[in-house]
This record gives structure tokens, C-alpha cells and sequence, in this order.
């Protein structure tokens, strides 16, 4: 018999077949490889897209077979929804879909009526996931249902940032503001920490007449801790599995990917966020970013992304259930088993922790809640079951890594300069 774990069964419906989708351009993609084991691992047939044949997704022993379809995001929807059609019906049978970025999500949610019945896939108000992955529109959701956040600014012009530039509180952060314009034309690569106006001025007159960018509070590290919320909601907003862990690390540093992160009970965050979950009624998978500003004793929101997270598989409930199964089960009519979060488990990401840590031991980061000794780890790459995706993983890190690397340091040793 498979199971989910080393110790509990999952009777999952083997019968329908799970697709990892993505639509930008990432082949290192450790969240993809975790689904695809999660789900394989109960001997459900997975498929999933991949920018060629190459990548670690592909090389798992428990892909039934990869689509090899190199979008980008700046595709038009009808093209992205027509390649997913023809995917669908190569498979032959309906499946469940499992974005792994938000663009996909919200390709699934507002053109739910054309693949529906090709796939299966949560009931989401179709303008929801675009709101909750738009910087702007998560902000504003907060400001609505009082959940904490940063303070925030969405400038709709240089002017505008020449104006703020004067007053604000610096360093700050900028963000690209909407889910697909950050594949086609992104103001910023990734989280950006800005240390002053001239900084914020220089960046600005690249981004053109109406800015893409949101302007968002900074959060000093020093007094700051970063905690992290995965959960599987059904159609009446009811959590069928929800975990807390806090990120110890990541890359690029307090900005980026988590690199390393444990399981820890916070019975505080999860209220908070089923609560907002339950008012602004969501259902499907999430992943959210709090961070706990010690300044003021509040956790506030900083990301949510309507979609599994690329570290889903920190978090496994005793009864062997993370947030990929838990949607296949609900989807497919079967039963969640109920079960607790196992506490002091870890995740590390083995290609990206050795920078983190480094960069952290620098920056004298703390993390009071990491338990001191972890009862178990979970690697994004390495699985004795399954390794191809591990030495696939390293044969395609090394020259875009160390090219990340450089750019990383010329970015600040210029942002020093301006500085």
C-alpha cells in the first residue's frame, strides 16, 4: 500500500490525476517538485507543465509526464487558457489544478467557466485572486476587515514619488504591484529595500509615467520576526488544514524565498487569519507572509498568494496531510483526515541556504520561536526516493547562481554609492 508518510495511509481517489501549472518562467522550482511527490507518493498520476525537459519537475520518478510549454506571463489569457484546454484533454480525464504562482491562480479563477469540467479546481470568486495577489488590492482588503499591515503607498506618478521622497521614513520598500505585470514589465526584480530619497528617485525615473510599484513601510529586521501561514480552505471558507511555521531564513535576504523555516504552533495567527479568510471568503490553498513587528506587538500581512507556496511541504498534519492533498481530497469527495501540525519539523532549501545563512550571521537576525533542535527535516530537493531532481537541480543552479550572486552585490555596492 502507498502512504502519505512514514507512519499513516491516505485513501486518495488514484482515478483523478493532479496538474502542476505555472506560468512564468522559473525551472527551479522546488514547490512543483514538493507537489509532485506529495501527490505521487499516494499513487496519484501527476502531470505537470514545464519549461523543458530538463528541469528538476521533470526528472521525478513520480511525474507521469511533463508538457513542455515555455510561457512567460505576458502571453494573452485566451492563448494561456487554450494550451491549458489542450493539456487537459491529452490527460484524458479531469484533474485537479495546483498553481504555483499567482498569474496561474488567477488563470484558473477568472476563466473558471471554460475549464471547468476539463479540470477541477476550488470555487473561488473569480475576481478574488487577482485582488489578493495585487499589492494594492491585498492592502486594501486589509485597511477594510482591520487586519494589520504596512502602511503603504501606490504612486500613479513620478511626481508623486518626488513628493514622497521628501517626507518618508527611509529605508522603505518597493514591490511590484500586480500579479501579471510583474512578468511583463517589472518595475523592481523581486522585494527591493530602498535606503534613501536619492535611492528612491534614481530607481523612479525608470519606471515610467504610471508607476507599477507599490512603496511599502520597511519593517526593521532588528525588531521584527517572520511567520508564515499555509492552509487549505473548502467552498464555505471552513479550513481543512491549516499550519503556522516561522522562516528563519531567506534568499535574497529578509526579502526573498524561504530558504529555512520550522513548524511552530501560533494559535494567535491562525485565528487571525481564518478569520480574514472567512470574511473576505476565499477557498483553496494559501500561503501568507506576516511578519511580527516586536515595536508594536502586531503581526501584520505582508503577502498573500492564492496558491500552494514553493516551501507547501514544511508542513505535514500527524495524519500525513499537507495542502496538496488536502485540495485533492476535498475535490475528488474524499474525506480530510484530521490531524496536528507536527511541531520543530524544518524545511531547508539546500541551493539557497549557505548564502542565507552567511548573509544572516552578518546581520545578527534573530529568531526567538525556532525551536533549538528540529524533530525532523524536509529538504525542497533532496529525497531518497526520489533524487534525479536533486543532482538536476545542481547541474542548472551553478552559472545563473553565482551570476545571481554578483548581481546581488553590484546592486548594493551601487546602492551604496547613491546613498
Amino acid at each position: 500500500m502507498l502512504v502519505a508518510s512514514r507512519s499513516t495511509p491516505i485513501a486518495a481517489d488514484r482515478t483523478v490525476p493532479g496538474l502542476i501549472v505555472k506560468i512564468g518562467n522559473y525551472p527551479l522550482h522546488h514547490g512543483g517538485v514538493g507537489a509532485i511527490r506529495s501527490l505521487g507518493r499516494l499513487g496519484v498520476p501527476v502531470y505537470a507543465v514545464t519549461e523543458d525537459r530538463w528541469t528538476p519537475a521533470a526528472a521525478s520518478r513520480y511525474l507521469r509526464q511533463g508538457f513542455v510549454w515555455p510561457t512567460t506571463g505576458t502571453e494573452r489569457p485566451e492563448v494561456l487558457v487554450e494550451g491549458l484546454l489542450r493539456i487537459g484533454h491529452r490527460i484524458g480525464r479531469p484533474s485537479v489544478l495546483l498553481p504555483t504562482d499567482d498569474e496561474a491562480a488567477v488563470l484558473i479563477a477568472e476563466h473558471a467557466e471554460q475549464l471547468s469540467g476539463t479540470f477541477l479546481f476550488p470555487p473561488v470568486d473569480r475576481e478574488l485572486p487577482r485582488r489578493l495577489a495585487s499589492k494594492q488590492g491585498l492592502h486594501e482588503l486589509c485597511v477594510e476587515h482591520g487586519v494589520p499591515s504596512p502602511e503603504a503607498l501606490f504612486p500613479a506618478s513620478f511626481e508623486e514619488i518626488e513628493e514622497y521622497a521628501a517626507r518618508a521614513r527611509f529605508p522603505l520598500v518597493a514591490k511590484n504591484r500586480e500579479a501579471f505585470e510583474r512578468r511583463r514589465k517589472p518595475a523592481v526584480h523581486g522585494t527591493t529595500r530602498i535606503g534613501g530619497p536619492r535611492e528612491l528617485l534614481a530607481l523612479a525615473r525608470g519606471w515610467g509615467p504610471s508607476p507599477g510599484v507599490i512603496l511599502q513601510e520597511y519593517l526593521p529586521r532588528e525588531d521584527a520576526e517572520d511567520w508564515i501561514v499555509h492552509a487549505y480552505f473548502d467552498g464555505r471558507s471552513t479550513p481543512l488544514a491549516m499550519f503556522t511555521g516561522v522562516k528563519v531564513r531567506s534568499w535574497p535576504p529578509h526579502a526573498g524565498m524561504t530558504a529555512h523555516a520550522y513548524v511552530v504552533e501560533n494559535a494567535e495567527l491562525a485565528d487571525m487569519a481564518a478569520q480574514f479568510i472567512k470574511q473576505i471568503g476565499f477557498c483553496g490553498v494559501i500561503d501568507l507572509d506576516w511578519r511580527f513587528d516586536r515595536r508594536d506587538g502586531r503581526y501584520k500581512l505582508l503577502d498573500f498568494n492564492p496558491r500552494m507556496g514553493a516551501q507547501f511541504r514544511l508542513f505535514e498534519s500527524t495524519a500525513g496531510v499537507d495542502v496538496v492533498r488536502a485540495q485533492h481530497l476535498d475535490l475528488t469527495g474524499r474525506t480530510v483526515p484530521e490531524g496536528e501540525q507536527t511541531d520543530g519539523r524544518r524545511f531547508v532549501v539546500e541551493n539557497i541556504d549557505l548564502p542565507a545563512l552567511l548573509a544572516y550571521r552578518r546581520s545578527g537576525y534573530t529568531t526567538p520561536h525556532a525551536p533549538a533542535r528540529a524533530t525532523g527535516t524536509e529538504f525542497a530537493w533532496a529525497a531518497r526516493d526520489d533524487i534525479k531532481p536533486f543532482f538536476t537541480m545542481l547541474a542548472r543552479f551553478v552559472r545563473p547562481g553565482v551570476r545571481h550572486l554578483w548581481q546581488l552585490w553590484r546592486s548594493r555596492r551601487a546602492a551604496a554609492v547613491v546613498e
